[in-house]
């Protein structure tokens, strides 16, 4: 828990919240309806963060119109940006989840490790308010930023601009297959556009598409 609390930058004034942060659903008590795991607190830090990054790209890029400040927000908040960095603060294995999820390979999921960051930024939230909140959000964030000069634009919208602005119609996405587990999914999705078409993979549909939508792209762009 120290080493969690050194590397956000944070020093929890009830430990109690930190602890909550970081239980899985699998880990709560189900006879309380899992009320004592972190997804509350994932739902509020999903505001907080969405609220403290609104408020630092406008004041970084005050000369953006309202379209390239919802790209950065999108790609900044997105939960494979929160998985990142989750697993940069060596989060992952922070989390409470029970042996036998943990045997079937809960503990890798990225949306387990985004979903917990953000529940740690609801914790922050309420131990400390707004102000310990945006200071963990600038200390973690601050990196992407620098690297992201232009407004990142994501493999999905990079496609349907690549297709319309040639009159080729908008992608299509079908789901081609979807296994294993509930904890632990594997999505298979293709996408066809101008008469060609490619797959993609990931834990989630929506990573899947991007998959698929990369794949398309791919020899396609410059």
């Amino acid at each position: 828990m120290s080493g969690i609390e050194d590397r956000l930058g944070h020093r929890f004034a009830d430990p109690e919240l930190l602890a909550h942060a970081l239980t899985h659903r699998s880990a709560a008590d189900a006879r309380g309806g899992q009320l004592d795991s972190n997804e509350r607190l994932e739902f509020l830090g999903d505001r907080v963060l969405g609220l403290l990054m609104a408020e630092w790209l406008t004041e970084r890029y005050p000369e953006e119109r309202e379209g390239n400040l919802t790209r950065r927000l999108s790609a900044l908040v997105a939960w494979e940006t929160l998985a990142r960095l989750g697993e940069g603060i060596g989060l992952g294995e922070a989390i409470r989840i029970p042996p036998g999820e943990e045997r079937a390979g809960l503990r890798a999921r990225q949306t387990v490790t985004a979903d917990a960051l953000e529940a740690l930024l609801g914790a922050i939230y309420r131990d400390g308010g707004l102000d310990a909140a945006r200071a963990v959000v600038r200390r973690h964030w601050a990196p992407l930023l620098d690297a992201a000069p232009k407004p990142p634009v994501s493999p999905k919208n990079r496609l349907q601009e690549y297709t319309l602005g040639r009159g080729l119609g908008l992608p299509e996405y079908r789901l081609v297959s979807a296994a294993g587990p509930s904890h632990a999914p594997f999505f298979v999705v293709a996408v066809s556009a101008a008469g060609r078409e490619a797959e993609g993979a990931g834990d989630t549909k929506r990573a899947a598409e991007l998959a698929a939508a990369e794949a398309w792209l791919t020899g396609i762009e410059p």
